[in-house]
Parts: structure tokens; C-alpha cells; sequence
């Protein structure tokens, strides 16, 4: 616990949210990125565009990739180290797909052989130009890939088999840096998702969650709730559960304050009680909140409540959320992490996605861990690893006990 987490954000630029790229302006990053620095963040995520960088498939435009190399160094010069995300792909309920994947064109990004070569080229070029910043310290797949399903056909076996392939284009494009896979929860809680649990702890350097409580959550007991306000820990401790690994790491790389599912008002007791809950796990290797800076609500046609989401508004001033997690990160004295007791869990997700249902918000074993989580820190423990007890040990675990589920 004592080096870790980190603590950054999701990088949305103040102005002109992501559309922004097509006329990249130095000096509003710098200002951006201020912000960022002000509050004791120590790192951005940021999204470059994929249709923008390559527009037909034989082609990568160079001068999208400069302005990326230009944002990272402006990051450096303010002590943020970066994460880049290569595939968008999807963002913030906007597909950005060139015309190469679609209409007369339309072949899946997961399956059509062509379509995976076009995009381990352009993920190669990428890589190794970012690779090359010593600020850039991992590189994520995609934001959300598992978003893209609907319109492009996949089967497990098959999105299993696209991350895989690419992970291996960029260690080898950036062998220097993390590599990383990146899918929102469906994924942990859906029982038809193609895309399974196991690929999430199994391929990459690290496993990544995404905890968003309007995915049902906060109706089970309103914005301050035990299910609400433990959400993210419960999901952290979900994957480290799965992980066969007891020392891989679970990045929270995305985690915010959605309106109207958690009022303007409960803002900052959101941060103080959901970073209260999720920084004593162990697993936890950083904490990348959503987002940097709000949404221009003179860009149209966005669910409403991703216009709110900043840490900062569209001119730069801190809001609640901004300034209890800056004051989170001063006043965190990390110490030695807890002996814990753990929860069984009812089905492995690793082994048996078919019954994700089991272990979703609102269920019986979900329900019973929420319970338990407000007498303080439970673990959760696979009914395969659970037994094993050199994996216990190493993940502090003491005891495991059992539910009615």
C-alpha cells in the first residue's frame, strides 16, 4: 500500500471535448493540464482518435500523432506521467469508426482478417511513437472496446483471440511500458457478453475496471448508499478474485459522479466515501477518475449526464469533487493492508461466464457482500482459488467464510 495507488484522470479537453484533436491547441492543454496538476494528480489517460490518425486503411496521417507526442510532452513538463488509448472507437456514447468498417465497407472489427491487419499497423505505428516519451507508462488497447459488439460481430473465442493478437503488436511496438486491455462491466455482470471475465484478468499487465453506479447500482439504494458508495471496490475485488494471479494488480481506470444518479449536492461525499471504501484494498494499483473538465453543453446530442462529469468546469474552476478528492490524496497515509476475512463466492467468472448473473448488483451473493463490507474490508474468494491456500496467503486473506446466496 505504501507506493500505490496513483491517483489521476481521465483527460477531456475543456474545450471542444475530443473534437478538439482536429484543431489542437497547445496552449489550451497546457492550461487543461494545470488543472490537473493543481489538485495532485500524478497522471492522464488520454484518447487519441482513430479515424483521424488513419482514414482508410493503407493510410496513418502523421500530424494527429505529433499533436498526441505534443500533449505528452506538455504532461511531462507538469510531473503527469501518461497512459494512451489507442482504439476510439467508442467514447462517451459517440462511435468514431472510419468508413473502412462500415456501410459498403461493413466487416467486423473483431473477426475480418483485413480489418485486424489494418488495425495492428495503425496500433504499431502508434506505439512506438509514444514509446518513445519517457512520461508514457502504458497503453491501452481500446476505451471499451466491448462497447463496438452490437454493430460488429465477435463470440468469445474471438474477442479473446483480437485482444490477444494486438497485446502482442504493442509489447512488441513498446516493450517499455504497460499493456493493457480495457471493457466496462457488462463484461463482469452480463451472461450472453461475448467478451468474458477471464480475458480481463488473464491478458495484459494489469487488469482494468470501470465502475459506473448508473449501471444499476444506485437504484438499489439511492446515491449514498452501501451498494453505491462500495461499487468500486466491490468490482476491484471481484477481478482480483478471478485473477489466478494473487499479485496482479486492478487499475480503477474509470470512476466518477454521474447526474442525476448521484446529485450535484452528494458530490463530494461520493469521493470522500467511495475512495474511503476502495483505497484499503490491496489489489488496487490506481485510481484514474472521470474526467478532467466537463462537457460544453453547446456540443449536442450527448446522454445528459456526461455534460457534468468533470472534475473542473469548462472554465477551469475546481468543483466539489475536484477539491474533496485533492484533499483525499493530501491528508492519505498509507499503511500495511489488513488481514481480511473473505466471501466465497458462489460461481468462478473465470470458468463460468454463462452465470454472471449470480455475482451482479442486486443479487443474493452481491447483496451479502454489501452487508458485510460496512463492518469493514471483505475479500471475495473464487470457489477454485478459495481452497488453494498459498493463493490466500499471498492475497491477505485469513479465513474464508460462506453465505446464504
Amino acid at each position: 500500500m505504501a507506493a500505490r495507488p496513483r491517483f489521476g484522470a481521465n483527460y477531456v479537453p475543456s474545450s471542444q471535448w475530443f473534437y478538439s484533436w482536429l484543431d489542437f491547441s497547445a496552449d489550451a492543454a497546457r492550461r487543461d493540464l494545470d488543472d490537473l496538476a493543481s489538485i495532485g494528480l500524478d497522471h492522464v489517460r488520454v484518447f487519441p482518435i482513430w479515424p483521424w490518425i488513419q482514414p482508410n486503411r493503407g493510410h496513418i496521417r502523421r500530424a494527429p500523432i505529433d499533436d498526441l507526442l505534443t500533449l505528452i510532452d506538455i504532461a511531462g513538463e507538469r510531473g503527469l506521467s501518461v497512459a494512451v488509448d489507442l482504439l476510439q472507437g467508442h467514447m462517451s456514447s459517440h462511435d468514431f469508426l472510419p468508413a473502412w468498417v462500415l456501410t459498403h465497407h461493413h466487416r467486423s472489427v473483431f473477426t475480418d482478417p483485413a480489418v485486424r491487419e489494418g488495425i495492428a499497423r495503425y496500433m504499431d505505428v502508434v506505439a512506438r511513437a509514444v514509446s518513445e516519451r519517457d512520461n508514457v507508462f502504458a497503453i491501452t488497447l481500446g476505451n471499451e472496446v466491448n462497447n463496438l459488439w452490437p454493430y460488429f460481430d465477435t463470440t468469445s473465442a474471438a474477442s479473446r483471440e483480437w485482444a490477444s493478437e494486438l497485446l502482442d503488436v504493442v509489447a512488441a511496438a513498446a516493450p517499455n511500458v504497460k499493456h493493457l486491455y480495457s471493457v466496462f462491466d457488462a463484461s463482469w455482470y452480463h451472461p450472453q457478453h461475448p467478451f468474458d471475465p477471464a480475458d480481463s484478468v488473464d491478458l495484459g499487465d494489469l487488469t482494468t475496471v470501470h465502475s459506473w453506479v448508473f449501471n444499476g447500482v444506485s437504484d438499489i439504494d439511492g446515491p449514498l448508499g452501501p451498494a453505491t458508495v462500495s461499487h468500486a471496490d466491490y468490482l476491484v475485488e471481484l477481478a482480483a478474485a478471478t485473477s489466478t494471479d494473487p499479485n496482479r494488480g486492478v487499475w480503477l481506470q474509470e470512476i466518477g459522479v454521474p447526474q442525476p444518479f448521484v446529485p450535484a449536492a452528494d458530490a463530494a461525499e461520493f469521493v470522500d466515501r467511495t475512495m474511503s471504501y476502495v483505497d484499503s484494498n490491496p489489489a488496487l494499483w490506481a485510481v484514474t477518475w472521470w474526467c478532467s473538465h466537463d462537457l460544453d453543453r453547446g456540443l449536442l446530442d450527448f446522454p445528459d449526464h456526461e455534460y457534468d462529469l468533470g472534475l473542473f468546469t469548462v472554465d477551469h474552476e475546481a468543483k466539489p469533487a475536484a477539491r474533496a478528492l485533492e484533499k483525499y490524496i493530501a491528508s492519505r497515509r498509507p499503511g500495511a493492508p489488513a488481514r481480511r476475512v473473505a466471501l466465497e463466492c458462489p460461481i468462478d467468472p473465470h470458468s463460468h461466464p454463462e452465470r454472471r448473473a449470480d455475482i451482479a448488483p442486486g443479487s443474493a451473493f452481491h447483496a451479502e457482500w454489501v452487508r458485510r463490507r460496512a463492518d469493514g474490508p471483505i475479500a471475495i474468494a473464487s470457489p477454485t482459488c478459495g481452497i488453494d491456500e498459498s493463493y490466500l496467503a499471498a492475497r491477505g486473506i485469513t479465513e474464508v467464510t460462506r453465505g446464504e446466496y
